[in-house]
């Protein structure tokens, strides 16, 4: 079985905001069709990371390269045309527009060139809906949905972009053990289409379940990445992270 090239190359991220190393010198790679799970304590950096990646933040030093080619020197809108979709851990749904055309703006805005028109947007945001299991909510204000279904929005949105990297930021912080599983079993329906998937996630028993691999950040700098199994009870891991929190 040959070697599967990844999709994304990290080299050396550094970002500084001001005397703060907010990521120290990061390097790692996400496999075609892998999920990678990231984890660390609250500060770590894990979201800077997330933003670099997708370009709404602009790093201090080092490379992202996706697909093969540099892409650190591009603007967010860029990259998403080129299959990098996020969701945020704040949602921030349009305020005033329905469910739908929330969706419909990641449609038009997607990879190669997005859709052309409003109408093949709409269409094209509704397979998404369907997608997460919000179709039902197509004809509703955005802004007047309750949390769990915020977050099923998020995805929706991204997955409208037609991402074939899509980075989730706690996509799963505020739900019960019920509305996980739900989550859980979307996020694996994704990868299965063959998005490749990072995650931040503070719910341990979730990333467990998700991650064919871990990276851990700890002050900005990485201190574990490898298989699921032995991260967790990596004796860093533990002391850094896991020791402090339920899992």
């Amino acid at each position: 079985m040959g070697v599967v090239k990844p999709i994304l190359e990290i080299r050396s991220l550094t970002k500084r905001f001001g005397g703060l190393t907010a990521v120290d010198e990061v390097s790692f790679t996400l496999a075609q069709g892998e999920i990678l799970g990231l984890i660390g304590p609250n500060g770590a950096g894990k979201t800077t990371v997330v933003s670099l990646i997708n370009g709404t933040v602009t790093p201090s030093e080092g490379g992202i390269t996706f697909d093969g080619h540099l892409i650190t020197g591009l603007s967010s809108f860029r990259r998403a045309r080129l299959g990098i979709g996020r969701t945020f851990q704040i949602t921030k749904p349009f305020p005033g527009l329905s469910v739908l055309d929330n969706v419909a703006v990641g449609a038009l805005f997607g990879a190669s060139g997005g859709a052309t028109t409003l109408p093949r947007a709409r269409e094209h945001a509704l397979h998404s809906l369907e997608f997460v299991g919000l179709a039902h909510r197509a004809g509703q204000r955005a802004d007047e949905l309750g949390g769990p279904d915020r977050k099923r929005l998020e995805l929706a949105k991204a997955m409208a972009m037609r991402p074939r990297l899509l980075l989730l930021d706690e996509v799963m912080a505020g739900l019960n053990s019920v509305e996980i599983e739900e989550v859980i079993a979307v996020v694996k329906k994704v990868r299965d289409s063959g998005v490749s998937i990072l995650v931040i996630e503070h719910v341990i028993k979730a990333i467990r379940r998700l991650s064919d691999r871990l990276l851990v950040l700890h002050h900005g700098q990485k201190i574990a990445d490898g298989p699921v199994d032995d991260i967790l009870a990596d004796a860093r891991v533990v002391d850094a992270y896991l020791g402090r929190r339920r899992t």
